[in-house]
This record gives C-alpha cells, structure tokens and sequence, in this order.
C-alpha cells in the first residue's frame, strides 16, 4: 500500500514596495525667484564671492553650458560701436582685398564702412596703383558707335563675353565710372562722373593678377614680309582707344585697343615710317610759354580744321613727363591725332577716325627719325638726319622753329613740359627749353659713341651709349651726378620713373638692370634674353621686356623674380608696348609679321 503525501503550492509573495508618485517631486527644491533679487542687491565683493561658490559648486556639464550661454554675451561688434573715423583706420591696416570683400557681408553696417571710397584709396597706394588724368575723366569710352560696330561683327568668336553684351554694359556705364577710356575731360560731349576708387581698384587688381597668369589674345594678325625690311615693325604707339603701328614698307596700321581688329590702314608716305606719336582725344588746352596769349585762338579761324579745334576749356599747365607708350594727352580736339615720321623728310598728320591726312609737313632735309609732342598743347617737335630739331603747329600745319646744335643725326629725343631733350650721332646730348620768342639749351657730353634712345624724366636725364657706360646728368646745373655700369655691350634700352625712383635699362647683351635714383646702385641684375634686349617696359608692379631671342618676359620690379612668358616664341620681336590691360606685341614667326593684340582686362560684372 503506498501512501501519497499532499502538496502544498509555496505562498505568494508580497509586491515590492513602489515609490510614492509624490516622493520625487516632493525631494527637489524649487527656483525661487526671491534669490535673484536677493542678488542684485549684493555689493560687488559678494556677488563675486556669490558667483564663486556657486561655480565650485557645479558638475563639468554644468560648467560647460556656463561657458556656452557666458561667450556669445561678452562677443561684441567693435567696428559698429566705434565711430566711423576709428573704424576705417583699423580696416585700413587690411591689405588683402579678400578679406575686406568677405568684412563686407557681414552685416550692413559694415558693409557701409568697406564701401568707403578711401579706404580703397588706401589699398590703391598699398598696391601701387595710381589713377591718372586718363582714369578720373570718367569719359565713357563704348559709347563710341564705330567700337560697337566693330564689336557687333565679331559676337561669334571666342572673345571676353563683356565685348559682345553691348545692352548690359551700356546700362552699367550710365550709372558708374569708366576707368578706362581715354584722355579726356570733354564735358561737352560726355558728361563727368565722379571717380571711384574702390571700382578703379577692382579693375586694376584683376587686371595684375591676369597678367600674372591669364589673358586672352583679342587678334593675331599676319602679313606677308615681301622682301626682308618690308614687313619690319619700326615704332608703335597705343592707348586705350587705338594701337597705331609702323612700317618699313611705308604703312601704318590702325588697331582697335577694345577689339583687335584692324581698323584701317593709312598710306601715303612714300617710304618707310620710322615715327608715330598719337594724341588722344579730348583734355584740355594747357597754359605754355609757346603760347602768346595762353589761351586758343583757334574757334573762329578758317584755317584750323574742325578735327583739331579746341572744344574744351583752358587748363593749369604743368610739366608733364611723356609717356612711354608714345601717346599724349589731347588739347580738347573731338578726334585721336596721329602723327608719323617717315624716310621721305615729311611729316603727317592724321585723323585717327576717318583716316584722313589733314596736313603734310614739310622742311627737314633728311630721314625724320624721331617725333614727340607736348601734353595739352599742338606743339611737335621731331629730330632728323639733317642734325636738326623743328618745332610744328600741328593744329595749323606750320613750322615754329629750327633748334639747330648737333653736328650730327638726331637719333632720339623726349619731352617733358617744355623741356626737349635730345641724342645725336655727335656723342652729345641736348637739353632745349621752349620759349615763346627765345630758346635756351643746355649741352651734355661725355661719351665716345652715339645715343640709342632716351628716358623719360623730368630734372634727371638719363643718357645711354654704345661703350656700355651709363651716365646721369643734372639739367639745370650740367654736372653730371653718377655713372652707371653693368652692361658689357651696347645699352640700347632705357626707361626712367620718379614714381618709383627707378632706372631699368637693357643692352645687347640680353641683361636687364634696374638701378636706384636714390642710391644709383642696381637694384637687380637680370639675365633676361639670349640675345639684345629690344623692348624694356616698367611699373611699379611689372617688368615687361622683349628680345631679338623672341621672347616676351614678365618680371617683377620689385624683386626682378620671373612671372611668365608672353606669346610664343618667335624669331625676333621688334616692338612690345603695354598700358591698362592692353598688350601689343610685334614680332616675326615664321616668315612673316606677326601682330597680337592682348587683353589683361577682368571681365565686367
């Protein structure tokens, strides 16, 4: 029999206590307002010690959304809260133009202040960029209809999209500066703007950093070489309105600076061109002491034709060095002037935009080798194989005066104010100061072989030689003030600034050399091409030089470090002539002469 034992189930067990809904709300103290106000009633000591204890107090997470909530309340807006004057004189310690256009977009306010038109002068002198007469004019250079029309029949090559958008850039000419049109104050046919730095800065900058790297060929134009001195380029002038050329075959090219293209060609020398000199249109008459009167007489006189009269009024005259690029500024006339020097003895005057040949000037016996004239005023004057210098009224077709002095050819001159100065096959160099009924002249000598070409200067005058020395004179008191050497052939190239106190020239054997007009030691010594230098050009930014080699180098004024190479390589280059953003480049390539137009320009916005 087997007995079964019941089983029990175990008990249940009793829940586990749970919290009261009550209990955590109950256990943590409430913010209580009175302690703020308590607070603000503390003195300055205990409110610190106040701040304290509560800091010891905290977690790292609460000491970090301290932090976090403290920085934004102690950042402030320096520049708005300062007055403007303040404000701008710490903006102008920015050089970096990056920067101030990123300063602009943070808020209006500074926005307004990096709108200010001297603080963009400031960057202006910072980067060396000097507005001239040219850039305040405000003349609205694409208003001129022949341009556009140029423009208009090239829209479907592959140039700046600013050139073709005529209606949008029209529209921004009307409400802002052009900065780049020619000399020109003419009031009565276009209207003066006021002047802006900070847009004449944004062209300039972009147009430096193109020619650091960037640009773009307007047109390359090529021509036949018939027989070996047919197609030599021999001198080249250039604005920002046209690039006048000259020829060995008796010609003359006119380029548009704006397009490239090949405006017209001008014939009537009946040998080869050895001189252009182009006035632009517009400026004023200068006040000279080769005037009687100091004012134009010319608004009633039948013999002055109506492209050379006066339409503007009488400026201060002052001495004005010449440019370079072989161009002058106007005496009010509607039209660009060409005048050209050539082999047959004569020299004539053109029309740049009709191409007419208003006066052909006779007197010089011999080859007319070079021709310059003076700023705001129609006074030329050219130097010839006869030895002698003449004096021209350009405006109404007739010799002043012959300067006669040099025993030998007149191989190159320049002009500042009413200061001529001349080199000559004779081993002297002459300084000739133009009255309106007298003539004073100073004489230099001091060297074995004949002149090459002449610097532009104003009190300094620069004089090179074949016996690789390089002398500096003192005009008014004749004394010669330093030699300078560093050449070991023919210095043949040659350019002076007193902006920038420099002298850089260039000899057959390839070297550039930049001296200094404080100190007259070089500053840099550059082995610039294989062979002579042929074109030599500076500014307080760029070197640009180019070599029978056939190379066109950039370099830095500066520092004399390379930048680039310009074009291809060529056989020779004959001529290389900048200003503005425009580039003319003339050389020989395969056989023929070739004849590049660039631009450095931004594109318009």
């Amino acid at each position: 029999m087997t007995d079964f034992m019941p089983i029990v189930s175990p008990p249940t067990p009793a829940p586990s206590p749970r919290p009261s809904p009550f209990h955590y709300s109950t256990s943590q103290p409430k913010y209580n307002p009175l302690i703020s106000s308590e607070f603000s009633t503390l003195g300055p000591a205990s409110r610190k010690q106040y701040l304290i204890s509560i800091l010891h107090e905290c977690s790292p997470a609460e000491l970090r959304f301290i932090s976090q909530t403290i920085t934004p309340m102690l950042k402030r807006d320096v520049l708005t809260e300062l007055p403007a004057e303040l404000a701008l004189h710490i903006l102008s310690y920015v050089d970096d133009p990056c920067t101030l256009a990123r300063a602009s977009q943070v808020c209006k306010r500074w926005h307004e202040l990096v709108a200010d038109d001297w603080l963009w002068k400031v960057l202006c002198d910072t980067y060396s960029f000097r507005a001239d007469t040219e850039d305040k004019s405000g003349t609205n250079l694409f208003e001129d209809d022949e341009s556009w029309d140029e423009t208009d029949k090239f829209t479907s090559n592959s140039i700046d999209p600013w050139l073709t958008a005529r209606d949008r850039l029209k529209r921004q000419e009307l409400t802002s500066v052009s900065h780049w049109g020619p000399y020109s104050s003419d009031e009565l046919l276009h209207p003066r703007t006021q002047f802006s730095h900070q847009e004449y800065f944004r062209r300039a900058y972009g147009t430096m950093l193109n020619l650091r790297k960037g640009g773009n060929i307007l047109r390359s134009h090529r021509m036949p070489i018939p027989t070996p001195d047919s197609g030599v380029v021999t001198s080249v002038a250039l604005d920002t309105e046209w690039v006048v050329v000259g020829l060995a075959n008796s010609k003359i090219h006119l380029f548009s600076a704006i397009t490239g293209v090949l405006s017209r060609t001008l014939v009537g020398h009946e040998q080869g061109v050895w001189a252009v000199h182009l006035i632009c249109r517009g400026g004023y008459w200068g006040r000279g002491e080769m005037d009687e009167d100091g004012y134009p007489d010319d608004a009633d006189d039948p013999v002055v034709p109506a492209a050379l009269k006066n339409r503007t009024r009488v400026g201060n005259d002052y001495s004005k060095p010449s440019d370079i690029c072989c161009t002058s500024e106007g005496w009010g006339q509607p039209n660009s002037i060409i005048v050209s020097a050539s082999c047959d003895k004569t020299l004539r005057v053109w029309d740049a935009r009709s191409g007419h040949c208003i006066y052909v000037l006779r007197g010089h016996t011999a080859t007319v080798r070079c021709a310059r004239v003076l700023h705001n005023r129609p006074i030329a004057v050219t130097g010839s194989r006869d030895s002698t210098l003449r004096v021209w009224n350009i405006q109404k077709g007739i010799m002043l005066r012959v300067l006669h002095g040099h025993t030998a050819s007149v191989r190159c001159l320049d002009v500042c104010g009413n200061k001529v100065v001349s080199g000559s096959y004779d081993t002297t160099c002459r300084v000739n100061i133009l009255h309106c009924n007298r003539r004073q002249f100073r004489r230099f000598r001091g060297y074995g072989y004949h002149r090459q070409s002449m610097g532009r200067g104003h009190r300094v005058c620069p004089l090179p030689s074949s016996n690789t020395l390089l002398s500096h004179s003192f005009i008014h008191n004749r004394n010669c003030i330093a030699q300078l050497t560093g050449h070991t052939a023919l210095v043949c190239q040659l350019q002076l600034s007193a902006t920038t106190n420099l002298l850089a020239t260039g000899g057959s054997d390839g070297r550039v050399i930049t001296f200094s007009l404080r100190s007259f030691t070089a500053l840099q010594r550059l082995a610039a091409h294989d062979s002579s230098v042929t074109s030599l050009q500076f500014d307080a930014n760029f070197l640009i030089t180019g070599g029978n080699d056939g190379r066109v180098r950039v370099f830095e004024t500066q520092t004399g470090t390379w930048v680039r190479d310009l074009s291809e390589r060529s056989e020779s280059v004959w001529k290389v002539i900048y200003k503005k953003g425009v580039c003319a480049i003339m050389s020989k390539r395969a056989g023929k002469t070739v004849m590049e137009i660039w631009t450095f320009k931004p594109k318009e916005r």
